[in-house]
């Protein structure tokens, strides 16, 4: 039984949605960040990643920054670029991407849910990264990133969401990456308490990304509850900002890698290595992989297609992942890459850049590149299901969710 509901919401005044809507917070650098919004006075980035508004003298996590992000956000609300709601409503957000359409409910899951299990995380967490949007939401007053969360298909929530996308959206705009975003408020009673009762129907929600911004927005949850013992359970910060989406309507891509040298082997010594355990066939260009079990890979301008050995193949849950498979029989034992969450020799390249990418870093500052198939959302299930956790770096989720479109207000925090 997963508690999902309608929230009051702070949204941007209509027509500013265009103008404040940002890329996720963890998606630049601090160089990036601090190009993107040159010239965009209203972006939500200047407060998801108010450094950009200090000389880079002051770091990005010193206490004046968390205050600048406070100061941003309520100025804006002061100002009416944002709008404080005073009912509770659900929205939908719309998000097309190359012709696919993806619609989620945006309400407020449940931090007791969170802890109990009842939303299934696939993913650890690091506690330094953590603490970031712990002090950002905590100082805030708000939660200002949703969490991206998927849940299997279920009629009862198709049929409102289809009867509301018959009505006008509340705002409709195609973003400079052209990502198309169109929202809908519900606000009518009756939808309302059947959204609410279909969610209660199912067992389980899934963290399909943004891990540690549920971590930090359930901390700051107990935090407030430390504050205030007699707390009742109905108050705000019992509650975080998610969307919700059907599975069937979502696409994980690729999540590739690339390496920074063979590991002191020679290139003939490390197609024999790979070859222990992978069937090696040159190709004639660049492709993907088509299938579960297979791996492209580029090496000193020669593309090659690897197809697991059966006797590598697992039907374990996490054993059998492609990205699994591929560090335990060749990133670990063949180029020396025992922990890839802290190896300076590895990175990861999200699957939208494409393979021209995995090609300009090999001609770069990388010996080898590793083209995966995408993970499953049932792989994704499965791994959550039981209780398991994925390697680093499994799932490229695409379109992202932009920030500021939707806001949950938690109240001040005692210092």
């Amino acid at each position: 039984m997963a508690v999902f509901q309608a929230f009051r919401c702070i949204h941007p005044a209509a027509g500013l949605e265009p103008e404040i809507a940002a890329l996720p917070y963890d998606v630049y650098s601090r160089k990036e960040a601090a190009r993107a919004v040159l010239g965009h006075a209203r972006s939500f980035l200047r407060i998801d990643r108010a450094e950009t508004q200090f000389p880079p003298s002051v770091g990005t996590y010193e206490a004046c920054v968390y205050e600048k992000a406070r100061e941003l956000l309520w100025s804006m609300v002061e100002a009416g670029d944002f709008v404080e709601e005073k009912e509770n409503a659900y929205y939908l957000y719309e998000l097309t991407m190359d012709g696919r359409s993806q619609t989620g409910i945006v309400g407020c899951a449940s931090v007791d849910d969170y802890l109990s299990g009842v939303i299934k995380k696939h993913e650890n967490t690091r506690a330094e990264k953590e603490q970031d949007r712990i002090c950002h939401v905590n100082i805030c007053g708000a939660q200002t990133g949703p969490i991206f969360l998927a849940y299997r298909r279920e009629a009862q929530i198709e049929q409102v969401v289809d009867r509301v996308k018959e009505t006008p959206p509340a705002f409709s705009f195609v973003s400079e990456d052209g990502v198309g975003h169109r929202g809908w408020r519900i606000d009518e009673p009756a939808q309302i308490e059947a959204l609410s009762q279909a969610f209660m129907g199912l067992e389980a929600l899934y963290i399909a990304d943004g891990h540690h911004r549920a971590a930090s927005a359930v901390r700051v949850g107990q935090l407030r509850r430390e504050q205030h013992p007699d707390f009742t359970g109905e108050e705000p910060f019992n509650y975080f900002l998610a969307v919700a989406f059907p599975h069937t309507e979502l696409k994980i891509l690729d999540y590739n890698r690339v390496v920074r040298d063979l590991n002191g082997l020679t290139v003939p010594e490390f197609l024999q290595r790979v070859e222990k355990c992978f069937a090696i066939a040159p190709l004639e260009k660049a492709q993907h992989p088509q299938r579960k079990g297979q791996f492209t890979m580029l090496l000193e301008e020669q593309w090659y297609l690897l197809q697991a050995k059966p006797e590598i193949v697992s039907s374990d849950p996490v054993g059998g992942l492609d990205v699994s498979l591929l560090q335990e029989y060749l990133l670990g034992p063949v180029l020396g890459i025992a922990d890839p969450r802290t190896d300076s020799r590895i990175d990861f390249i999200g699957g939208i850049r494409g393979l021209s990418e995995l090609e300009r870093r090999v001609h770069t500052d990388m010996k080898v590149a590793f083209a995966l198939y995408p993970t499953s959302i049932e792989e994704l299930f499965a791994v959550a299901d039981a209780g398991l956790l994925m390697p680093p770096k499994s799932t490229w989720f695409e379109p992202k969710l932009r920030s500021g479109l939707f806001i949950h207000g938690i109240g001040p925090g005692e210092p």
